[in-house]
């Protein structure tokens, strides 16, 4: 718990009950932006080749600036709540088009999912309006021998393979999400910095529904900001965040004693699912000796319409 000791300038201090640290949250927001979801179930025999396939398709995709898509692992499912009655773990996929989405599920699924041992692929969202034709395309990899068939009432496509079959839904439901929810970690040295974020992650992943973290781990110490000062990019290095540039750049945002600085990126189904992860991930974080100061990243109201207030997420 969070007790409020004072407000200076743009600054609330508080205090984590529990463990005594005292840091500074800034009174800025976090900026989001929407893209499109996808949300597969995987389920396998075990939770090691269902959580295998989950991290096999949500690789190389931690930032849609660079990565083909942005992709995160949810959590676990138990078996008593999959059609197939079998352990599974829930995928997001995120782009910012429909048909760009598709794509990707395509190819995740196809090479990522259908080729690890066990596993079967369902929809995750039953609700969205917008339906993908991801399993109807991905049947043609059975080459005329695939089959239509029913699991729990859903409409599925058995693959053969080499191990027996694979199972995977018709239609994958698409809808519009929000991504780009975050908060800093400043922290006096990397040690603390890295444990406080190593406790937000655990904080969220599992424990919050409908959000995932896309960066490895959940945790991202590269950040960057829109565009380039020397280069023709459209992203380069967050320098005013740079602990080691502090001294060298005017517009640092660094306070003295902060020697590394963590993000953590959270995408989710809606607004009030972010704002619950970085509700309880900043919490965990604050609990660390070291951590100096919340902040969170944001582009002046000019990079999406939704944004998170620090001060109003945690309610201080």
């Amino acid at each position: 718990m969070l007790e409020v000791l004072g407000k200076e300038n743009n600054y609330i201090k508080v205090r984590d009950s529990e463990s005594g640290n005292i840091c500074k949250i800034e009174d800025t927001f976090a900026e989001m932006f929407s893209m499109w979801v996808g949300r597969v179930l995987i389920t396998a025999d075990n939770e090691k080749w269902a959580l295998t396939a989950a991290r096999v398709a949500t690789g190389f995709a931690s930032s849609i600036i660079m990565s083909p898509a942005e992709a995160g692992i949810e959590g676990a499912v138990s078996a008593e709540k999959t059609p197939d009655k079998r352990v599974g773990v829930l995928v997001q996929f995120f782009h910012r088009t429909r048909p760009d989405l598709k794509a990707q599920m395509i190819l995740r699924i196809g090479q990522c999912i259908m080729t690890c041992p066990t596993t079967a692929a369902f929809d995750a969202l039953p609700d969205a309006k917008r339906r993908l034709k991801v399993g109807r395309s991905i049947r043609l990899f059975g080459d005329g021998f695939q089959r239509r068939d029913t699991v729990a009432d859903r409409k599925v496509w058995r693959i053969p393979v080499m191990e027996g079959e694979f199972v995977i839904e018709d239609l994958f439901g698409a809808a519009k999400a929000i991504a780009g929810g975050n908060f800093l970690i400043l922290a006096e040295n990397r040690n603390a910095g890295l444990k406080a974020a190593e406790n937000a992650v655990d904080a969220i992943y599992g424990k919050v529904e409908g959000v995932v973290m896309p960066f490895p781990g959940g945790v991202c110490r590269a950040g960057s900001k829109a565009g380039s000062q020397k280069y023709k990019l459209t992203a380069s290095t967050n320098h005013p965040y740079c602990p080691r540039l502090r001294k060298l750049v005017p517009d640092t945002k660094v306070p003295e004693g902060v020697h590394s600085v963590y993000e953590i990126v959270i995408n989710g189904l809606n607004i009030e699912s972010v704002k619950k992860a970085m509700e309880e991930g900043i919490k965990a974080a604050v609990k660390v000796p070291g951590v100096i100061m919340i902040s969170a990243g944001n582009y002046g109201g000019k990079l999406g319409p939704y944004q998170a207030n620090l001060r109003e997420v945690l309610k201080i």
